[in-house]
């Protein structure tokens, strides 16, 4: 007699919630917030509980919402590119991962009202930010160009401000930390076309105009290398003129590895981009510890 199927599970079991939230992907927002918090001059201790907290809200909250968010609307490309993620194998039914998106989305919000009204209004934009890049009508990860703009924005720039303007007590952050902000997060655009190259087959077959879809895996590498190091090279001379010539030496040995690291990308893209993200995405993070130190 025949084994009878296994039932479908009625409730996502623990481990596939954690896979599908992504802990990996949670780093480079919460590295973010903290070159904010330190960028802000404000010593740690004053105002751990605001640090603390800004970090669990940037990462294990909003980054790990967006990840459930992006995964629920992307079920069908995952279905084709990745059939094993949590949610095209079935191990979140039904829809649980559109749920688990939003309890996620009310507990950042939660969490973030005990941190001041600075820090909400940013939360409602991660928050916006990351539903608009994933789901109907806006869906940005349709188009590379402004999909990757939204998400070096809000995992870069928005939660480096914010990082700083809490430990400053919910005051503008000087133009120094904007500049450096707003830099890092420009070229964190690049760093996020390094995650398409893995989903050529399905992005383009449903329709997602990645960068590597629009331009083709080579030219899309050429251009992700270019948004990486020109905002680097920007903030050397911000470091110089603003007398750090330290910390520009460091940004500039830093990009100086990258740069040699970008020229095995370059040669095969689609199999190097994970590897870059490993050893060439590292040198970039350092580099916004070390500005944010500088300021």
């Amino acid at each position: 007699m025949p084994n009878a199927a296994a039932p479908h599970p009625v409730y996502p079991a623990p481990s596939a919630v954690l896979e599908l939230l992504k802990p990996i992907t949670w780093f480079p927002p919460m590295w973010a917030f903290a070159c904010g918090v330190v960028s802000s001059g404000v010593p740690i201790l004053a105002n751990w509980y605001i640090a603390l907290a800004g970090i669990v809200l940037a990462g294990p909250l909003v980054c790990a919402m967006s990840q459930a968010i992006n995964d629920w609307y992307d079920r069908d490309v995952d279905a084709i590119n990745e059939p094993h993620r949590p949610i095209p194998s079935g191990r979140i039914p039904g829809k649980w991962g559109l749920y688990i998106a939003g309890i996620w989305s009310v507990l950042a919000l939660l969490v973030a009202a005990t941190l001041g009204t600075w820090v909400v209004v940013a939360t409602v934009a991660g928050l916006f930010f990351a539903w608009a890049y994933s789901a109907p009508p806006l869906r940005l990860k349709r188009n590379g160009w402004l999909g990757n703009a939204a998400c070096g924005f809000s995992y870069e720039s928005l939660a480096w401000i914010t990082g700083a303007a809490a430990m400053l007590g919910g005051a503008l952050p000087s133009p120094q930390i904007l500049a450096l902000a707003l830099l890092y997060g420009a070229g964190a655009h690049g760093i996020m076309t390094l995650n398409d190259f893995k989903a050529i087959k399905g992005d383009s077959e449903m329709g997602i105009r990645s960068l590597p879809v629009m331009l083709g895996p080579q030219r899309a590498a050429q251009a992700a290398c270019a948004i990486m190091a020109v905002p680097q090279i920007v903030v050397i001379l911000l470091l110089l003129s603003w007398g750090r010539p330290i910390e520009a030496s460091i940004v500039i040995a830093l990009l100086g590895g990258q740069i040699l690291m970008m020229q095995r990308l370059l040669r095969d893209p689609i199999g190097q981009a994970y590897w870059y993200s490993g050893f060439g995405v590292p040198l970039y993070v350092l580099g916004m510890m070390a500005s944010a130190v500088a300021v």
